[in-house]
């Protein structure tokens, strides 16, 4: 059996460069998905993505392997730093507009993909949070409610509202059936 995740970061600590790419290996895809979607930048996504990694071989890091996985702490880290960004977002003059060509637009092409992803931005701060770790990154309710610091009912409540707005917004896109009396 390999070596845990705690094992891995006290070795990364201690300069072990093929230690660290492993766990940045084993974790960068979600969380970097996950920076992008709550920012809709690639270049704050990177860079959020670096800050959290080299935060996590500092000494004076918060991670605790005995109250949470590093998986977990990381995409809690990812938000905090994903809502520090778009505050200081909302002082500057202009924001930075979504990129359009990203490698997900290519590959899910047409209406619906545009559609979806208007709608999810659109949602609340709070709720696109839930969901987009709920649905993209497929995290349990007691994982959303550990990065998040909500109570899990509290989870649960944002995700019903989120979707309960996507299905409303999305309502028009559906497939036309026909009623029969």
């Amino acid at each position: 059996m390999g070596k845990t995740q705690e094992h891995l970061l006290r070795d990364a600590r201690r300069g072990n460069e093929v230690v660290f790419l492993r766990l940045f290996d084993d974790h960068h895809l979600p969380l970097f998905r996950f920076a992008w979607r709550l920012t809709g930048s690639i270049a704050d996504a990177e860079d959020i993505l670096q800050e959290c990694f080299l935060a996590l071989l500092k000494p004076e890091c918060g991670f605790d392997p005995a109250r949470t996985s590093i998986r977990t702490y990381l995409f809690g880290a990812v938000r905090n730093q994903s809502l520090k960004r778009l505050r200081r977002r909302e002082y500057d003059v202009a924001p930075e507009p979504r990129d359009p060509h990203t490698p997900e637009t290519h590959a899910l092409k047409g209406e619906m993909a545009d559609a979806v992803a208007g709608a999810i931005a659109e949602l609340p701060e709070t709720q696109r949070e839930v969901l987009l770790l709920a649905h993209y990154e497929r995290l349990s309710l007691s994982e959303i409610a550990e990065i998040t610091q909500l109570e899990v009912s509290a989870v649960k409540s944002r995700l019903q509202r989120a979707r309960a707005t996507l299905r409303e917004t999305l309502a028009p896109y559906a497939p036309r059936t026909e009623r029969t009396i």
